[in-house]
Order: structure tokens, then sequence, then C-alpha cells
């Protein structure tokens, strides 16, 4: 079983460049929520030349939604969202310095492409267990687009935030290698 390696957020090449498909990792530090309206709306400001709510250099994004938070909680259930609706978008985010994403599901070839480009690593996390994966976000606050709800850019403060690198910066993808596998058995 591979060890777990532990990412500190903003990541850089040095952290990305040796994380290969499969590895199982955890994330602490700052994440960004964001889904496919707000995607949207990242890229309108960034044709403009308008500034971004936040710096992408580094960051990662967590395709997430997640539910109001019970009381006693800071945010309700925080499970991953299907990550091809943000693939119009990632190409460019990457390009601007994005080095992570965290959803569920395969990329199209050209996020594949973006991510060996630009240095990036796409991770999945456990789909269906949003209540387990809110327990490692420490905090959350709204940073933009309110009005999008459960779908506004939140600024989450996480701990050992888990996911499964599954395309790397070598162009390795485990939903294939994975197929593959079971293929020849």
């Amino acid at each position: 079983m591979n060890q777990v390696i532990n990412l500190k957020t903003p990541l850089t090449d040095k952290d990305v460049e040796p994380l290969r498909a499969g590895d199982r990792v955890t994330i602490t530090g700052i994440v960004y929520t964001a889904r496919d309206a707000a995607h949207r709306r990242l890229i309108d400001l960034v044709e403009a030349g308008k500034e971004l709510p936040f710096k992408v250099e580094g960051q990662v994004i967590y395709y997430v939604g997640p539910s109001p938070a019970p009381p006693g909680r800071v945010i309700g259930a925080a499970g991953p969202t299907t990550s091809y609706r943000m693939d119009p978008y990632a190409p460019r985010l990457m390009e601007l310095g994005l080095k992570g994403m965290i959803g569920k599901g395969k990329r199209s070839d050209e996020v594949k492409e973006a991510i060996k480009k630009y240095r990036a690593v796409y991770m999945a996390a456990i789909g269906g267990a949003g209540a387990l994966m809110s327990r490692a976000i420490k905090s959350a606050r709204i940073i933009a687009y309110e009005d999008l709800g459960p779908e506004a850019i939140r600024e989450l403060e996480v701990e050992n935030l888990p996911a499964i690198v599954v395309n790397d910066t070598v162009g390795n993808d485990l939903y294939i290698e994975g197929t593959e596998k079971y293929k020849k058995k």
C-alpha cells in the first residue's frame, strides 16, 4: 500500500512534480471551492483584465458545493462534484498558476495536456462521503459570489483533506491505468 503524501498549500512545482497517479495524499492549508458558475465568472474577470478574488498561483480548487453547516460545525457535507463541468475553464486557470484541482470523474484531453504543460495535478476526493470530507475542514468563509449559494467561492482551511492523484505532470491517468489493470486479470 502506498504511503500517504502530506501536501501543504500553496503548492509549488517541487510539490506536484513527484506525484504520480494512484498516490494517496492529504492536503493541509488553504483550499478554495468553486464550481462551474464560479469558474465562468473567474474566466470572465481574467478576460476583462480584472483582479481575481484570490491569488490563483500555487492554489488548489476543490470542486464542491457544500451543504449548510449544521449546529456546531463550520460546514455541512462537502463531497466532490463532477469535474468535467470545469474543463472549459481549468486550462486557463492552470496557465495562471493553479497547481491542484480536487473533484470526481474523468478530465478532458485538453485538461490533461494542460496539467502536463503547467505542472499541475488533478486529484479525486471520496465521492458519496461528503460528511467524512467535511471533518477535514477547520474553517470556511465565502470570499466571492455569495449570490451563488452553495456554489459561492469559499476559502477553506483544511487539515489532512484526503485525496488520490488521478492525473499527474507526466500524463498518467489513474482511471485509464486502473481499468487496464483489471482487464489483464
